[in-house]
């Protein structure tokens, strides 16, 4: 197929990407787009559809080439999206331009760096030998259960196993290329019950109100001080996110207490060593716990990979990065896994907002970014 400009060039790819709408868990359209980018570029693209409601059906696709004995370099990222929400200037799966800006939900978020690392691809020298993969997801905004787990069991039946990994997820803070992530924390949410007796609360002899006990499990729980921190992760948080007692009536005393909890934890820390002691501590006082351990914390060591893509950011922008762990989870959680592995991407500032939007001076520079870490990573 005769390549045109307007095939490698990060803003239009963008475009055609943001207008594909894919609210999370997304299947369809949007992945028949970015297929449809890759196999022109020699790629083998392999969609697949897994998974029920409510955290499915979700859409996954890995595409790989292999142009000879070599390192295997992969970018991982996902094309769902969250909902955009009411409010918007224009319609939020309807590109639009203005001024230097272009809008659009996913521009972030991430579409948009994902259409800069196929316009990467355009660039990138013909006898380049080794192996380049995407790893793409519909399933990163919502419970990421169908998601890359499922890229990474494709991966291995493919015979698939990268020794690097870049996830474009929007990183920069102020400008582009102001910061890598090398790690994040884990992350745990816990469900408290505590069981009583329903009764009049004229007659409390006759009843278990359960709210005080739950108060004081709630109390202890806030006293926690996991830890300090330590060199590259801020403290692990507790924080009380939910409580819930369904009581309407004023004159009742309620059968049944719940509450939620949300640990942002370091890796000093494990998922189920917390939810042990929560438990524990919850039982104290009659509780039960559910608990659901989204991820654990992961940290790739300073080193080749992030001083590649520090360098790649300081040839094409002047910036010089700063390494950080902080910030939510996301994928590279499951892919740390496999290979040393770094988040990089576009400015954060809009992400999951109205209107949100990317510079369009930052989508052609984070295109030569990706071009020399891919060019290097596979030259070794």
């Amino acid at each position: 197929m005769t390549m045109t400009s307007t095939d490698a060039d990060p803003i239009r790819l963008a475009e055609r990407l943001i207008a594909a709408p894919s609210i999370t868990p997304a299947t369809g359209e949007v992945f028949a787009v970015l297929e449809a980018m890759l196999k022109p570029l020699g790629f083998t693209v392999d969609r697949f559809v897994t998974g029920e409601a409510p955290d499915g059906p979700v859409e996954n696709l890995l595409a790989w080439r292999t142009t000879g004995p070599g390192p295997h370099f992969a970018f991982a990222g996902h094309l769902d999206v969250v909902p955009p929400g009411n409010g918007w200037t224009s319609d939020p799966f309807t590109p639009q331009t203005r001024g230097d800006l272009l809008f659009g939900r996913g521009a972030v978020d991430m579409k948009g760096a994902i259409a800069a690392y196929v316009a990467a691809l355009h660039d990138l020298p013909d006898d380049l030998p080794g192996t380049i993969s995407l790893i793409i997801t519909g399933d990163e905004e919502g419970a990421a259960v169908y998601g890359t787990l499922a890229l990474m069991d494709r991966m291995a039946a493919h015979g698939l196993r990268p020794d690097l990994c870049l996830v474009g997820e929007p990183t920069s803070s102020r400008r582009l290329g102001d910061v890598i992530k090398i790690g994040r924390r884990g992350s745990v949410n816990m469900w408290i019950n505590v069981a009583g007796t329903q009764g009049h609360v004229a007659y409390p002899h006759l009843a278990d109100n359960p709210i005080p006990r739950l108060v004081r499990i709630l109390s202890a729980i806030d006293a926690i001080v996991l830890d300090e921190g330590n060199e590259w992760f801020q403290a692990s948080n507790i924080e009380i996110t939910d409580l819930d007692v369904g009581n309407p009536t004023t004159n009742v005393i309620p059968a049944s207490a719940q509450a939620r909890i949300s640990i942002r934890f370091n890796n000093e820390h494990g998922g189920a060593e917390l939810v042990e002691r929560i438990t524990a501590l919850a039982a104290r006082e009659g509780g039960t716990v559910e608990a659901r351990i989204s991820g654990e914390p992961f940290l790739t060591e300073p080193g080749m990979l992030s001083d590649l893509v520090a360098g790649a950011i300081r040839e094409v922008t002047g910036v010089e990065a700063e390494l950080s762990t902080t910030g939510g989870t996301s994928d590279a959680r499951f892919l740390s896994r496999l290979c040393p592995v770094v988040e990089f991407g576009l400015n954060n500032a809009t992400m999951h907002k109205l209107d949100e939007a990317v510079a369009l001076a930052d989508l052609r520079d984070l295109a030569k970014i990706y071009r020399l870490v891919t060019q290097r990573a596979l030259q070794g």
